[in-house]
């Protein structure tokens, strides 16, 4: 079922400036696009879970374990700056001043 779309109306929506080769051009490959999307809508019958991956997947999980956490002196000491505690990085943002 062909579906028209004002390829110049699109293209302005989405601030391009196309030229008459152009938008012919897109219209084609556009046309393309929609036969092929309508013939894969157009197959009959359900998808299979079975087949949406090849080996049996199953979670594994870990026994979360409570563990000592890094000393913060020793990390921050191999720091190349740090100041109260934290580390010192440069601004994300520059502030425009």
């Amino acid at each position: 079922m062909p579906v028209e779309i004002d390829i110049a109306h699109v293209a302005r929506l989405a601030r391009l400036k196309l030229d008459d080769q152009d938008l012919e051009t897109y219209r084609e490959q556009l046309g393309v696009i929609l036969d092929h999307a309508a013939k894969v809508q157009s197959l009959e019958g359900e998808p299979q879970v079975e087949s949406a991956h090849p080996l049996g997947l199953e979670n594994v999980y870990r026994e979360d374990k409570k563990r000592p956490s890094l000393d913060r002196d020793e990390v921050l000491s191999q720091a190349p700056e740090a100041r109260d505690g934290y580390f010192v990085v440069p601004p994300a943002l520059e502030s425009g001043e």
